[in-house]
This record gives C-alpha cells, structure tokens and sequence, in this order.
C-alpha cells in the first residue's frame, strides 16, 4: 500500500465523504486520483454513491488490521497556512475587498481563475515576512487575482508592473489604482512575445500562476526572470499536484536550478480557489475530473503551493525569444481541471 492509499485510508476512516472533499485531502493527480478510485471500486473497498465515497466492511477490516484512525493535525485558525493577519494587514484586506468588489469575470479563453481573497492577502503576509515588499519592485505575470492591488495597499512596494493579455483585467486595475492613488503600472502585453525592453533586468520580484504544463511553466517563469534585476532577485508561483505529478515537480524543479534559482520555500496548499461567483469553477462542466467522476463540485477542491525562489546566479531564462500558445502549451495527460485550452494567455 503506498502513501497516498494510507492518506485515503485515514480520511475515510472517519466515516463518508464527498469525492471531492477526499480529493482534496490527498496528494494524488487528477489522474492519479480517478484511475486510483476506480481501482478501490474494483477491488471492493470502497462504494461511491451520490458523490460520496464510504469504506466498505473489506475497506473498514484493512483500517482497524493498519490501526488507521483520522484526526485533524492542521491549525484551524489559518486553514493550516501558518499565517494571519495582523492588524494593519487586516486593515488592507478590508480595503482589497472593497476595491476588487467589481473584478471582471474570469474568462475561459484565458484560461483564467482566482484564489480566495484571504488567501491572496496571505501571500502578502508571506511576501512581507520574506523581505520581499518594502521598497521593492514587483513584476506581476497575469494578475487574475489582483495581487498588485492587495501589495500597493500595504504602501510598502516602490513599483508594481502588471502585464495581462486580458484588457478590462488590464483596464479595471488601472481605473483602481489612478482612484486610489496605488504605485501600479498594468500593461496589456501577451507572454507568448519576449518583454518589452523596458521591463527586462529592471525588477526586485516576479510572481505569475503559471499554466501547469511543462512548456507552458516553462515560459511563465522565464517571462518572469527575464524581468529581474540580478543575483539576489526572488519569483514566487503557485503549483498544485493536482495537474502537475511528482514527476512534474522533479522536472520543475530541475528546470529551476538550470535557470539559475534555488527553492527557499514550498508552502503546501496554500491557496484555494474557491467556487464562487465569476470563477473557473462557472465552467466546471467543461472540467475533464467532473466530466470523469459525473458530479458536480461540492467543495473547495482545487488548491496549490505558494513557491518562493532566489537567483543565486544571474537568471537564465529557458525561453527568451516566442513561444506560441498552441494547445501542448495549455494541455498535457494531467490537465483535468483545465476549462479550457485557447490560444493566449496572461
């Protein structure tokens, strides 16, 4: 039995649960999940019914013969994040809420979707623990979850650059940051051209959620290399093990190193998306894990990891020239939660 069967094992054990709800509670791909469920399913030890997945009596005697047993072990005051806000961050999250309370709609053709509020507000919290705000100029590839707003209202960055394809996105973060006077600059500008000149080597920190194929983080995260300054720069983004396995991690990882960063943090699900109004999730039944387990979402399933890294040489960019946004940029085997592969992006 491996480990992502034992972690089935000790949430089940706990009596039913929605099927997504166990999804979320693993490490296991999209993939990797269904074909795993259905392999259960096969060899009796568990029964899926209305969307709930229960052990069944053969599934309950492989717990007790185990001595599995479930029991809460994260904080449940920080979603298990480790971090909260303190009281002037919980002043600027009340004003992002405000301010993001008219965002544009995601929309399909862009791929497009956006964490929850206070996760956003979190990685803020992170990013100022780190160093990585005061005084500091902040590179935003695809801003779907507003970040930049969340950042200047701290009044702690010197600039923020923001470069999307999508032009109200574009448009409504500029009408935000000229009422309220924020340090923002948005751009409309495709990632599948190299960046202007006047944004190349000029920047203290990148951040971009980028597409979960290889050739698609690939360029994601050259983009933003490409706009820092030097040795001694970081880049944040997020990345799930839903659509991207071990394997994928290994080769990211690698890709990393040869671009010149080391990895200072991994903060395991650290952000959800969250199924509500005006979020990917409006096309959830062009998702392929949907499609495959025949029921609608009934949880807040879809997280990712919060990386930190650090250029320890001068950054080299894998991609500094075009890369067109073709379908192997947007699809691979694993992407199951992706509504819908167009043919531009941020």
């Amino acid at each position: 039995m491996d480990r992502i069967e034992k972690q089935w094992l000790q949430r089940l054990s706990q009596g039913p649960l929605s099927v997504y709800a166990l999804l979320d509670s693993q490490d296991a791909s999209l993939p990797e999940f269904f074909h795993l469920l259905q392999r259960w399913l096969q060899q009796g030890l568990v029964r899926l019914e209305h969307g709930r997945v229960a052990l069944t009596e053969q599934g309950q005697a492989l717990a007790r013969q185990l001595g599995v047993f479930y029991e809460p072990v994260r904080c449940p005051h920080c979603q298990g994040t480790g971090y909260v806000l303190g009281p002037r961050l919980e002043q600027v999250y009340q004003r992002y809420l405000a301010l993001t309370r008219e965002r544009p709609r995601v929309k399909a053709e862009y791929d497009q979707g956006f964490i929850d509020p206070l996760g956003v507000m979190r990685r803020v919290a992170f990013m100022y623990e780190r160093g990585d705000l005061t005084d500091t100029q902040i590179f935003i590839v695809g801003d779907d979850d507003l970040l930049s707003l969340a950042a200047a209202l701290t009044g702690l960055p010197r600039r923020i650059m923001v470069m999307d394809i999508d032009q109200d996105l574009i448009a409504f973060i500029q009408r935000m940051a000229a009422a309220h006077q924020l340090p923002i600059e948005a751009r409309v500008i495709d990632v599948q051209y190299a960046l202007p000149e006047d944004l190349q080597g000029q920047f203290d920190v990148f951040v971009t959620d980028p597409v979960e194929t290889l050739p698609g983080i690939e360029l994601f995260l050259s983009r933003g290399a490409s706009a820092l300054r030097g040795v001694g720069s970081a880049g944040y983004f997020g990345l799930t093990t839903l659509e991207a396995s071990r394997r994928k991690w290994y080769r990211i990882q690698s890709m990393l190193l040869q671009m010149g960063f080391v990895i200072t943090d991994i903060r395991r699900q650290f952000n959800v998306y969250p199924d509500t109004e005006g979020n990917f999730f409006a096309f959830q039944d062009k998702l392929p894990i949907v499609q495959h387990l025949g029921v609608p979402t009934d949880h807040d399933w879809y997280r990712s990891a919060f990386y930190r890294i650090e250029a320890v040489e001068p950054p080299r960019p894998a991609v500094t020239g075009t890369r067109i946004l073709d379908d192997a940029v947007y699809r691979d085997e694993e992407s199951w939660a992706t509504p819908h592969y167009g043919t531009s992006a941020e």
